[in-house]
């Protein structure tokens, strides 16, 4: 007789062992490079740290798909093949599309979150089946991928300044990505890939209505959240502006806040970056709750959470 192996909290969670041993490592490869000053090393810090925290999250989101034909290597794929294509779409479609304008942070939301969905639809259009939850894991795989190698070229770009390499500006630029990454591009590529899929059937993807309000909503919350930084300096300069301040807005300027204005400027700028997370968190939430229905008992079936039991992938009405 075969006695099962119990389960250990450890082996239920090598999301959480892979976050700290990368954690670990980027933390060990910093210091290095700080004592030696080998800036051989650069190239490493910048992988570590901008692709741990998307990493983890999509290994963690691996561990919630429903469906058996989303795999390890789809998942891998969608993050490095996706992630890529998103990018470059970005980088070509921005480059000859947009020019600096008030409404400049309106296109980057609608062109990445345009291509970030173009990406998932190519790299998933052979899956039969469909559900809400595979869509959401793949969704934010895309995202995550995308949002990974977008702060690798970030964080390569604060290291050359002026005055050489700076391991100071690397390492501040990779710390803020990596925490605030989780509320960016793989959540509202999550829930574009969620409603896509919840929409389409067998092979076909469905384009809704429901879908394009998704996106253009997204889209909103993207444009809202790179604009942040200008959103705060109005608010701060509706209530201690100055003079001058008063005639470079006149002038069509907008001037960067005083010393004495910083701590009002970041309170608004962190506190709009935490309203925007908490709505796209809220609106990921109501699409989780619905993957969950989607598998629940219909009249008389039992539960089931393997999405290929069902015809065409869902539960009959």
């Amino acid at each position: 007789m075969v006695v099962p192996v119990p389960t250990t909290r450890r082996a239920r969670r090598p999301w959480l062992r892979m976050f700290f041993v990368g954690l670990a490592l980027w933390v060990a490869t910093v210091v290095i490079t700080y004592i030696t000053r080998n800036a051989n090393l650069i190239p490493t810090i910048v992988l570590l740290g901008s692709f741990l925290v998307p990493g983890t999250f999509v290994a963690w989101a691996f561990q919630h798909t429903h469906s058996g034909e989303v795999t390890g290597e789809m998942v891998f794929r969608t993050f490095a093949v996706g992630g890529v294509l998103g990018v470059l779409g970005a980088s070509l479609l921005e480059s000859y599309l947009l020019h600096p304008s008030p409404v400049l942070f309106v296109g980057v939301g609608l062109i990445e979150e345009a291509v970030k969905l173009g990406a998932l639809a190519l790299l998933t259009r052979h899956l039969v089946h469909k559900s809400c939850r595979d869509g959401l894991v793949l969704g934010a795989s895309v995202g995550f991928g995308f949002a990974a190698f977008e702060s690798a070229g970030y964080a390569l770009t604060a290291t050359m300044t002026e005055n050489g390499v700076s391991l100071i500006d690397l390492v501040s630029t990779e710390l803020l990505r990596g925490f605030l990454a989780p509320f960016g591009h793989g959540l509202w590529t999550a829930i574009l890939g969620g409603v896509l899929f919840a929409r389409s059937a067998r092979e076909h993807f469905m384009l809704t209505g429901r879908l394009f309000a998704a996106y253009l909503g997204v889209s909103a919350l993207h444009a809202l959240w790179d604009s942040m930084n200008s959103i705060a300096v109005v608010f701060t300069l509706v209530l201690t502006d100055q003079p001058w301040q008063q005639q470079a807005l006149a002038s069509g300027y907008l001037p960067q806040p005083t010393p004495a204005q910083v701590r009002l400027f970041t309170v608004f700028t962190w506190a709009g970056l935490a309203l925007i997370s908490v709505i796209g968190l809220l609106w990921l939430w109501r699409l989780v709750r619905a993957s969950r229905r989607e598998f629940a008992p219909v009249r008389g079936y039992p539960l089931r959470t393997d999405a290929r039991w069902w015809p065409a992938g869902r539960p009959p009405r």
